[in-house]
Formats: C-alpha cells, sequence, structure tokens
C-alpha cells in the first residue's frame, strides 16, 4: 500500500513539473527582481568574504539592468562577518552577540557590495529593516517610496534584516522571508533565492532538481529539508515559505545556486535554472498586500459557514449577521484574523468596528460591514 502511494506521488510531482517545464522564460517580461543572497554564497568560511563571487554578482546584475530590469538586492552576510571579525567559530545563541556580530559586520558587507559596483559605475543603497517596519502601514508605505525613489535615481538598493536592533518579536526569522515580503511591498515581477544548493530537491524521490512547481502542495512540501550551516538560518523549508508569500503576491520565484557565474544568462537565454515557482494567477492586489502580510494580527473573528462561502466563493463583504464570536482584545481599524467554523484561517482583514461594539450590539449591527471586501484578503 505505501509503495503505492509514494508512486503515486511520485508521479503526482513529475506530471505537474514536467507540463510546465517548457514555459515562457520568466525573465522576459520582468522590470523589477529582488535577488536573495544566502550567507553560504558570499562567503567561503567564517568572516572571509567571496570577493570574486562579489564581483561576479555584480557584473551580473549590471548586466540585467542594461536590459531594463531594475534589481533590488537582499543580501545575508552581516553576522557571518561580525563572528569573523570577532573570532568567534559559532554562532551565538544569545541575543545580544548576535546584534554585536551585526552591528561589525554590515559596514564591512555593504562596502564590499560598493566596492563590487564601483567598476560599474553604479551607487548602492543600505536599507535595514525590522519585521516592525512592515507592520505599521505607514512605515510600510515609506520602505516602498524610499525604494521607488533610489530605483528612479538609478541607485542598486541591498536590504538586510536590522540584526543590530532586532529582537525576537520583531524579527523576520531568516532572510528568505524578508526578500520574499520586499518582493511583495515593491510589486516585484521576480524573486530569486540564491544560496549554495541548485534548487528544490525530491530528497524523498527522484533525487533531481524539480524544474518547476505549479502550486505548493503538501507532496512539495514534504521535500524540504533544514541547515547545519554554521552562520545560516532557515533552508529549504524557510524558502518554501518565502515562495508561498511572493505567488500570494503575483510574484514568480526561482529557488537556485549563487555560485553560477552564467546564472541569470542561461535564463535569458531560456534555459531551466533552479526550480521556477509560478506566481498566483489571481494575486493580491497591491494595495492590498499590506493586509496579507501581517503576522501580528490584533485578534479574530470567526464566522459560520454561509459567511464562509460569501466570502471564499462570492468576493462579499463580512457583514455582522455571519459572525459567530470574536476574540481579542481590537480597535475600530486594526487587522484581525477571520476564522472558518472550523477554527481555519481563511482570511485578514481591517476591521470597521471594535470587538465590544460587536459583541455587545450584535443584533443591532447584522446587516452592518464589519469587515468590506477592499480591506479584505483571503489566505
Amino acid at each position: 500500500m505505501w509503495s503505492l502511494l509514494w508512486s503515486a506521488r511520485k508521479a503526482k510531482v513529475h506530471e505537474a513539473t514536467t507540463e510546465l517545464r517548457h514555459i515562457v522564460n520568466p525573465l522576459n517580461h520582468a522590470k523589477r527582481i529582488v535577488i536573495k543572497l544566502g550567507t553560504g554564497v558570499l562567503t567561503s568560511g567564517i568572516g572571509n568574504l567571496n570577493t570574486a563571487r562579489i564581483a561576479t554578482l555584480c557584473g551580473q546584475v549590471n548586466a540585467l539592468r542594461q536590459r531594463g530590469i531594475e534589481v533590488i538586492l537582499v543580501s545575508s552576510g552581516a553576522v557571518g562577518l561580525g563572528m569573523g571579525k570577532l573570532q568567534l567559530d559559532k554562532r551565538p545563541k544569545d541575543l545580544a552577540t548576535l546584534q554585536a556580530c551585526a552591528a561589525v559586520g554590515q559596514s564591512i558587507l555593504i562596502n564590499n557590495w560598493q566596492q563590487g559596483f564601483d567598476p560599474h559605475g553604479l551607487t548602492v543603497a543600505q536599507i535595514l529593516l525590522t519585521r516592525e517596519d512592515l507592520r505599521a502601514r505607514h512605515r510600510h508605505n515609506a520602505v516602498f517610496n524610499t525604494v521607488e525613489r533610489l530605483l528612479a535615481n538609478g541607485a542598486v538598493p541591498i536590504v538586510n534584516e536590522n540584526d543590530t536592533v532586532s529582537a525576537a518579536e520583531i524579527k523576520f526569522g531568516d532572510n528568505d522571508t524578508l526578500s520574499a515580503l520586499v518582493a511583495s511591498v515593491t510589486n516585484a515581477d521576480m524573486l530569486f533565492i540564491l544560496s549554495n544548493i541548485p534548487g528544490l530537491i525530491d530528497m524523498q524521490g527522484t533525487g533531481q532538481v524539480v524544474a518547476t512547481v505549479p502550486a505548493i502542495t503538501p507532496e512539495i512540501e514534504a521535500m524540504a529539508q533544514g541547515t547545519k550551516h554554521t552562520t545560516s538560518v532557515g533552508g529549504m523549508i524557510s524558502k518554501l515559505s518565502a515562495a508561498k508569500i511572493a505567488h500570494r503576491a503575483g510574484c514568480g520565484v526561482i529557488i537556485g545556486s549563487g555560485s553560477d557565474p552564467e546564472l541569470f544568462n542561461k535564463l535569458l537565454k531560456g534555459e531551466s535554472v533552479g526550480t521556477y515557482f509560478v506566481p498566483s494567477q489571481e494575486p493580491v492586489k497591491s494595495h492590498k498586500r499590506w493586509i496579507a502580510i501581517q503576522d501580528d494580527t490584533h485578534g479574530s473573528i470567526t464566522v459560520d459557514a454561509g459567511a464562509v462561502e460569501a466570502l471564499v466563493k462570492r468576493g462579499k463583504s463580512l457583514l455582522a449577521a455571519g459572525i459567530i464570536n470574536c476574540e481579542g482584545p481590537f480597535e475600530s481599524g486594526d487587522v484581525v484574523q477571520i476564522h472558518a467554523p472550523d477554527a481555519a484561517i481563511i482570511a485578514h482583514g481591517i476591521v470597521n468596528y471594535d470587538m465590544e461594539r460587536i459583541q455587545a450590539k450584535l443584533p443591532e449591527l447584522e446587516d452592518n460591514v464589519v469587515i468590506h471586501r477592499d480591506h479584505l484578503v483571503l489566505l
């Protein structure tokens, strides 16, 4: 029985990837891309920056820009470089030492990027973010506006997590997630997550790189593996999580090897490189993406089956009549989760009333819109 199920799983994945193997080159129509570079790509051991690889990557970025493609970099490496400078051979576990490593390493990292782009006459711009910068709507918009202005002025934005001040509650957790959020915020067409692996490998089946992923199914998620690299965080699990965020924003994703000096040239020639995750055909509209990426919601509203159908299948607003229960506290204007009767999270939305008013005056509010569909995002 197990062998039959396993064979069926492999056949299903193979059929899906083969069907889209010859998909039109995703770079052909890209106007803006985000490239995330892992620590393993940029360093050769703790504290040793691979300047030759950075020079190659800068050349590739310059070539893309000459084709009219705007490029935003998300660069790891600060903590690893700081570890080397402070003569640490293992990634620190305490927050203060990690922050110290980031403070030391970030200036080294950005200076080396500028040196790499100097031969091409390009200026880099450092952007350090915490999760809080994308939770608050005005700061979320400020990030977008800053990137827009930098690109308009010909600069290369280089984004990293602000590990110097990040505490647990405001950390992204890994730069894979950060890169996907940056791609969503900046309306990028493509996200490249480059590390020391060639793509999503079917470790439990063929052992080969999966060429194309039309949807992230449980079968695809089962292929993910973590990482044991000394200076890295995450692994394939975090990359799949990032691909989900980008997919929802209508952004295609390629997971591939950052050590391939011809990666982008190959893609421009139409060659299959790494694993391509197909973007959603019905992406979240740009003005709703701030709602979609919120991880720190203020409460939840549980709705009945009729409301679930109205929201999911008919694109309606949430009326008070469909509400079963509220948990909070939350105020008017907060982002809340919307739960189905079985507790599954089906959406995020900006609520029009505070929790107490909904609970106290529910009969009077039945025909009122609690969350308008323009402020609601299905998950």
